[in-house]
Protein backbone atom coordinates (compact mmCIF):
# COMPACT_ATOMS: atom_id res chain seq x y z
CA UNK A 1 0.00 0.00 0.00
CA UNK A 2 1.41 3.33 -1.08
CA UNK A 3 1.53 6.37 1.19
CA UNK A 4 0.40 9.78 0.02
CA UNK A 5 2.66 12.81 0.32
CA UNK A 6 1.38 13.99 3.72
CA UNK A 7 1.69 10.49 5.20
CA UNK A 8 5.25 10.24 3.90
CA UNK A 9 6.08 13.63 5.42
CA UNK A 10 4.61 12.50 8.75
CA UNK A 11 6.80 9.36 8.70
CA UNK A 12 9.90 11.42 7.87
CA UNK A 13 9.11 13.85 10.69
CA UNK A 14 8.56 11.02 13.19
CA UNK A 15 11.78 9.23 12.24
CA UNK A 16 13.74 12.50 12.26
CA UNK A 17 12.54 13.10 15.82
CA UNK A 18 13.70 9.60 16.79
CA UNK A 19 17.07 10.18 15.13
CA UNK A 20 17.56 13.51 16.91
CA UNK A 21 17.18 11.83 20.33
CA UNK A 22 19.05 8.60 19.55
CA UNK A 23 22.73 7.92 20.15
CA UNK A 24 22.79 4.75 18.06
CA UNK A 25 21.12 3.44 14.92
CA UNK A 26 21.52 -0.18 13.84
CA UNK A 27 20.43 -1.58 10.48
CA UNK A 28 19.63 -5.25 9.94
CA UNK A 29 18.10 -7.35 7.17
CA UNK A 30 15.06 -9.27 8.31
CA UNK A 31 14.15 -11.15 5.11
CA UNK A 32 12.45 -14.49 5.82
CA UNK A 33 11.75 -14.00 9.53
CA UNK A 34 8.26 -15.07 10.63
CA UNK A 35 5.83 -12.83 12.49
CA UNK A 36 6.14 -14.55 15.88
CA UNK A 37 9.93 -14.09 16.25
CA UNK A 38 9.64 -10.48 15.04
CA UNK A 39 6.93 -9.82 17.63
CA UNK A 40 9.23 -11.18 20.35
CA UNK A 41 12.07 -9.01 19.05
CA UNK A 42 9.89 -5.91 19.15
CA UNK A 43 8.71 -6.67 22.70
CA UNK A 44 12.29 -7.21 23.87
CA UNK A 45 13.37 -4.00 22.14
CA UNK A 46 10.59 -1.99 23.81
CA UNK A 47 11.63 -3.29 27.23
CA UNK A 48 15.21 -2.11 26.58
CA UNK A 49 14.20 1.33 25.29
CA UNK A 50 14.94 0.55 21.64
CA UNK A 51 12.57 1.73 18.90
CA UNK A 52 12.44 -0.77 16.02
CA UNK A 53 10.79 0.20 12.77
CA UNK A 54 10.58 -1.09 9.21
CA UNK A 55 10.78 1.89 6.87
CA UNK A 56 11.01 2.65 3.20
CA UNK A 57 14.68 3.33 2.66
CA UNK A 58 14.09 6.58 0.77
CA UNK A 59 12.04 7.94 3.68
CA UNK A 60 14.70 6.82 6.15
CA UNK A 61 17.41 8.58 4.11
CA UNK A 62 15.39 11.80 4.16
CA UNK A 63 14.77 11.50 7.89
CA UNK A 64 18.44 11.09 8.83
CA UNK A 65 19.67 13.90 6.58
CA UNK A 66 21.46 16.43 8.72
CA UNK A 67 21.91 14.04 11.67
CA UNK A 68 24.86 11.91 12.75
CA UNK A 69 23.22 8.94 11.06
CA UNK A 70 23.53 10.44 7.58
CA UNK A 71 26.72 8.35 7.18
CA UNK A 72 24.45 5.28 6.86
CA UNK A 73 22.60 6.54 3.77
CA UNK A 74 24.67 4.31 1.47
CA UNK A 75 23.78 1.23 3.51
CA UNK A 76 20.02 1.80 3.33
CA UNK A 77 19.13 -0.74 0.64
CA UNK A 78 16.96 -3.83 0.74
CA UNK A 79 14.48 -4.90 3.42
CA UNK A 80 15.83 -3.35 6.62
CA UNK A 81 14.71 -2.94 10.17
CA UNK A 82 15.96 0.22 11.86
CA UNK A 83 16.81 0.16 15.57
CA UNK A 84 17.10 3.55 17.30
CA UNK A 85 18.22 3.85 20.91
CA UNK A 86 19.09 6.67 23.27
CA UNK A 87 21.40 4.28 25.12
CA UNK A 88 24.63 3.90 23.15
CA UNK A 89 24.63 0.08 23.18
CA UNK A 90 21.00 -0.97 23.63
CA UNK A 91 20.05 -1.21 19.94
CA UNK A 92 23.21 -3.12 19.07
CA UNK A 93 22.71 -5.49 21.99
CA UNK A 94 19.03 -6.24 21.22
CA UNK A 95 19.58 -6.86 17.51
CA UNK A 96 22.81 -8.82 18.04
CA UNK A 97 21.21 -11.06 20.68
CA UNK A 98 18.31 -11.77 18.33
CA UNK A 99 20.69 -12.47 15.43
CA UNK A 100 22.50 -15.08 17.56
CA UNK A 101 19.32 -17.15 17.81
CA UNK A 102 17.90 -16.38 14.36
CA UNK A 103 20.29 -16.80 11.43
CA UNK A 104 17.94 -14.91 9.06
CA UNK A 105 18.63 -11.64 10.89
CA UNK A 106 21.74 -10.15 9.27
CA UNK A 107 23.31 -7.07 10.83
CA UNK A 108 24.27 -4.66 8.04
CA UNK A 109 25.83 -1.86 10.04
CA UNK A 110 25.14 1.05 12.29
CA UNK A 111 26.21 4.45 13.44
CA UNK A 112 26.88 6.04 16.77
CA UNK A 113 27.85 9.65 17.40
CA UNK A 114 28.22 10.27 13.67
CA UNK A 115 30.63 7.37 13.24
CA UNK A 116 29.87 4.61 10.73
CA UNK A 117 30.02 1.07 12.12
CA UNK A 118 30.31 -2.10 10.06
CA UNK A 119 28.60 -5.33 11.14
CA UNK A 120 31.60 -6.50 13.19
CA UNK A 121 31.80 -3.15 14.99
CA UNK A 122 28.10 -3.38 15.86
CA UNK A 123 28.72 -6.85 17.34
CA UNK A 124 31.66 -5.50 19.36
CA UNK A 125 29.48 -2.64 20.59
CA UNK A 126 26.82 -5.16 21.62
CA UNK A 127 29.35 -7.06 23.75
CA UNK A 128 30.19 -4.03 25.90
CA UNK A 129 28.68 -4.44 29.37
CA UNK A 130 25.71 -2.22 30.15
CA UNK A 131 26.03 0.90 32.28
CA UNK A 132 24.53 -0.90 35.29
CA UNK A 133 27.02 -3.78 34.97
CA UNK A 134 29.95 -1.37 34.74
CA UNK A 135 28.73 0.57 37.79
CA UNK A 136 28.38 -2.68 39.77
CA UNK A 137 31.96 -3.67 38.86
CA UNK A 138 33.24 -0.23 39.84
CA UNK A 139 31.45 -0.44 43.17
CA UNK A 140 33.00 -3.87 43.79
CA UNK A 141 36.47 -2.50 43.06
CA UNK A 142 35.88 0.45 45.37
CA UNK A 143 34.62 -1.78 48.20
CA UNK A 144 37.45 -4.32 48.00
CA UNK A 145 40.05 -2.31 50.00
CA UNK A 146 37.48 -1.42 52.65
CA UNK A 147 36.36 -5.05 52.95
CA UNK A 148 39.97 -6.17 53.30
CA UNK A 149 40.64 -3.56 56.00
CA UNK A 150 37.55 -4.56 57.98
CA UNK A 151 38.57 -8.23 57.73
CA UNK A 152 42.07 -7.41 59.02
CA UNK A 153 40.74 -5.39 61.96
CA UNK A 154 38.33 -8.20 62.84
CA UNK A 155 41.13 -10.79 62.71
CA UNK A 156 43.36 -8.60 64.89
CA UNK A 157 40.55 -8.12 67.42
CA UNK A 158 39.93 -11.88 67.54
CA UNK A 159 43.63 -12.58 68.05
CA UNK A 160 43.88 -10.10 70.93
CA UNK A 161 40.73 -11.57 72.49
CA UNK A 162 42.25 -15.07 72.32
CA UNK A 163 45.53 -13.82 73.85
CA UNK A 164 43.63 -12.12 76.67
CA UNK A 165 41.74 -15.30 77.58
CA UNK A 166 44.85 -17.51 77.40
Amino acid sequence: MSLNRTEKQAVVTQVAALASKAQTLVLAEYRGIDVEPMTRLRAQARSKGVHLQVLKNTLARRAVTGTGFEVLAGEMTGPLIYGFSEDAIAAAKVINDFAKTNDKMIIRGGATNGKLLDADSVKQLANIPSREELLAKLLGVMQAPLTGFVGSVAALAKKREEEATA
